[in-house]
């Protein structure tokens, strides 16, 4: 920490001076007298006043949970005194909400009833403490366990591309990056249990590097999420969130075995977790490897292949001062890098056994089919590792609270681009990151539930030890103190706040010279002559970011909700500096000197609930002032590589979404689910010059999205089982012609439909108890060859004319999967 602290202009200095006094004045308070704990009890019912056995009663800003017992009873314990936010829950029931003030012996029962809608989500992102969505201004949606064990994906992120106005750009099926409304990259913010997910997210050939077995939600902000978060949540927020600690006195665990068809993915995951008078921790570990994925079209795509391992650990402690968490994360990922090389002739896949000129003067090999069902990783591959380690705190202080996190995560990304040298990577890229994020909820003030607070991070990345230079090495300190505030007016809930974020940013120079011995380029700090990559650059980036919003309740059935938010997103490392070919995306990228994004966006919705109908309809409009894109341009600097460079312009981001849910009487146990989403993006010119024609949209847009799906959710199907669902799905996706052509930027893509189904059940032993879940799924049932507009491999074509009158790799072709989940009882509470 000296050699960081040294290094720091002196304005920084005064900042981490500063944020230092702010952390040590917190901790004071925090060593105050706390006041005598709390108790929440009762029992929990269904309609008919019949006790609920197994229920789950949740306080989500505590990390406090229980179940209840064979009476429908339940009680928590040692909580801190204050208002919180209490949620209740149990299969085949509606969840109940409610904020209730925990004193020394509170008493709430709960009565749910047996509903198919799920109408009292509460959320944890975006937000000042835990809320019910429906009282939430911001576009937000949850994503629950149920959803994810009941739909297939080969990654996280792939799981809710579903949801409408979330999509991803893809490479292959197991690298995917978050589209929300038609932003992504370093504009969609990815957390992790709610801190930031830092990993060359500028970069579109890997994935988050987070364990999809390890998410147990999901919490999707389809909106500017700054004010809390700060530069990159201009898009909206990703939260990941994990697997949640074991209720009091219980030890449990799950073994999950996961296969797929197409690939022939395997993957496993073993989890066990137990929680003891107010101490409680978590294991996992985690593997998935894959071989390469096929289609009708390409049969299987070389180098499409991976291998995956995970572990997390997590220990904390919870006690009436608030609670504790030490979490521990690591990802390994070794991915193919796919280059889209075939046989002229042919059309097969080829593969690249050697360096510079011999590679251009020898014919490349055919790929042999007993490769290309192969698991084992090629010499041409990425190397992704990310490690992480994470500190919560939540600490009463008087009749508020004080949150205290802080985070250390540590991303090495390497490609091994070099078939003559396989053990030196070509990019090579580490990165450190410290993050803290220091919170005060004071107490409320006039019904006014008041938030202050300060977050950030510092940055330091290393690229010089390959030999490929795309981006410079930097370090970048960002500070942002923010306020925000919300209350309730019976039926009206308003909130709104402010932010002024800075980001400092310093990138090094780069000199260099040929290795001697390989002949590729080395770092070069002597006085020779030698080829300059990169100059010296510091510049600060800075802006006020702001969001009002507010919820208005007709009834209990429909509420309205409208909010308006500025966001801000400073330019990221390859925009700023990129200048050079970046190997895995047959790409030669140059940065520009580009100014801040700042977003105004717009934000109407209508929700819908009842007994047997449930639907929501949303529509945003969204200016983006500086918003930076990158074009292809009509020059060639490296051979066989395409030269793309980042420019900005006025843009703007309009559309909507909509979902209805028909339960139709008395048949409450089917579903019949419709979404619809569009979203349009239009390129207005900069420094008073119209966009031409070939550059009027922005690039990289979804086309319209439309599901149907009829499900059928049933409690007990038959003597053995319990839980059981079906399902057919039609998912429809329009042509796209909005594109931005310019120099062949991006191609129109066709439209298409999937057909997709599912079914699965649990299987419970005499007592009812459940031994295992077992689920089979199948996607692209009709095995459809199609392109999704948002695959980078669609645009991995090295000739000019296919004399099959195609060009690109397309998307996977059919999939059969199955799930299996055991559950491990250890100790019952």
């Amino acid at each position: 920490m000296d050699y960081i602290y040294t290094h720091l202009a002196p304005s920084m200095r005064i900042k981490v001076l500063l944020l230092t006094l702010f952390t040590l004045v917190y901790a004071w308070h925090s060593a105050r007298a706390i006041p005598a704990p709390g108790a929440l009890n009762g029992t929990v019912t269904d309609n008919e006043n019949n006790p609920l056995p197994g229920a789950i009663i949740e306080i989500p800003d505590l990390k406090r949970g229980t179940v209840t017992d064979s009476l429908g009873n339940y009680h928590l314990d040692n909580l801190p005194r204050g208002t919180y936010v209490v949620v209740v829950n149990m299969i085949s029931f509606s969840s109940v909400t409610r904020t209730i003030n925990i004193t020394q012996d509170t008493h709430q029962n709960f009565k749910l009833d047996e509903s198919a809608i799920e109408s009292h989500e509460v959320v944890v992102t975006g937000q000042s403490k835990a809320t019910e969505i429906r009282k939430s201004p911001e576009p937000i949606v949850t994503i629950n366990n149920q959803y994810l064990k009941e739909n297939e994906s080969t990654n996280i992120i792939d799981a809710i591309t579903n949801i409408p106005g979330i999509k991803a750009v893809t490479t292959g099926p197991n690298i995917s990056k978050p589209i929300i409304r038609g932003l992504g990259y370093n504009r969609v913010l990815t957390l992790y249990d709610g801190m930031r997910q830092e990993g060359q997210q500028w970069g579109d050939e890997h994935g988050i590097e987070v364990d999809q077995y390890n998410v147990d939600r999901i919490e999707v902000v389809k909106g500017p999420s700054s004010l809390i978060y700060g530069s990159d949540a201009l898009a909206g927020v990703v939260n990941l969130i994990p697997t949640p600690p074991a209720p009091e006195g219980t030890i449990k665990g799950n073994i999950t075995g996961d296969y797929q068809g197409n690939n022939g993915l395997l993957g496993g995951s073993a989890m066990l977790e137990g929680s003891q008078n107010g101490i409680y921790w978590i294991g996992r570990v985690s593997h998935k490897e894959a071989k390469d994925y096929q289609n009708a079209i390409d049969d299987r795509v070389y180098n499409t292949r991976y291998k995956e391992t995970d572990i997390s650990a997590t220990l904390g402690i919870k006690k009436k001062w608030g609670f504790s968490q030490l979490q521990f994360t690591m990802f390994d990922d070794l991915q193919g890098i796919p280059d889209g090389s075939r046989d002229s002739a042919t059309r097969k896949f080829t593969k690249q056994i050697y360096d510079g000129n011999l590679d251009t003067f020898n014919k490349r090999p055919i790929v042999s089919n007993n490769e290309l069902n192969s698991y084992s990783i090629p010499v041409l591959h990425q190397h992704v590792q990310h490690y992480r380690a994470m500190l919560s705190n939540n600490i009463v202080v008087g009749d508020g609270s004080v949150a205290v996190n802080l985070g250390f995560e540590r991303s090495v990304r390497q490609e091994f681009s070099h078939p003559d040298y396989s053990s030196l990577p070509g990019l090579d890229l580490q990165l450190n990151s410290f993050l803290y994020d220091i919170k005060y909820y004071a107490a409320q003030i006039h019904g006014w539930e008041i938030t202050t607070g300060i977050n950030g991070m510092y940055q330091v990345n290393t690229v010089t030890k390959g030999t490929d230079f795309v981006i410079p090495s930097y370090n970048q300190f960002d500070i942002g103190p923010f306020v925000m505030a919300k209350k309730n007016f019976g039926k009206l809930d308003v909130s709104a706040g402010v932010r002024y974020d800075s980001r400092s940013f310093n990138n090094d120079a780069l000199n260099t010279i040929p290795n001697p011995v390989t002949g590729f380029d080395m770092p070069y700090t002597g006085s020779n002559p030698s080829d300059t990559v990169f100059n010296k650059y510091t510049h600060t980036f800075s802006g006020i970011t702001y969001s009002a919003g507010l919820t208005y309740a007709f009834s209990s059935k429909i509420s309205v909700k409208a909010n308006f938010s500025r966001g801000f997103r400073a330019p990221n490392i390859a925009e700023i500096s990129a200048n050079g070919v970046h190997p895995g995306t047959n790409i030669y990228q140059i940065g520009s000197n580009l100014q801040p994004e700042f977003s105004l966006q717009e934000d109407i919705g209508i929700d819908y609930t009842t007994r047997h109908v449930s639907g929501s309809i949303a529509f945003f409009n969204n200016n983006i002032s500086n918003y930076i894109y990158n074009r292809r341009l009509d020059t060639v600097i490296v051979p066989d590589n395409q030269t793309f460079k980042f420019s900005a312009t006025q843009a703007q981001l309009y559309g909507g979404e909509i979902m209805i849910d028909i339960h139709p009487h008395p048949l409450d146990w089917l579903h019949f689910e419709n979404s619809f989403s569009v979203v349009y993006g239009v390129n207005n010119g900069s420094g008073g010059v119209k966009a031409s024609d070939s550059e009027k949209y922005l690039p990289f847009i979804p086309p319209p999205h439309g599901i149907s799906e009829l499900r059928a959710n049933l409690k007990k199907p038959a003597k053995w089982l319990a839980n059981g669902f079906a399902k057919v799905q039609l998912e429809y996706y329009a042509r796209q012609n909005h594109v931005f052509s310019a120099y062949g930027t991006e191609t129109p893509t066709p439209g298409y439909t999937l057909l997709n189904a599912g079914i699965g059940t649990d299987i419970t032993n005499r007592k009812g108890v459940v031994t295992c879940n077992i689920s089979v799924f199948g996607n692209n049932l009709t095995d459809v060859a199609y392109q999704d507009h948002l695959s980078r491999l669609k645009y991995f074509e090295p000739y000019p004319t296919d004399p099959r009158g195609r060009s690109g790799i397309y998307n996977m072709g059919r999939n059969i999967g199955v799930k299996l989940e055991i559950p491990l009882y250890v100790k019952h509470a």
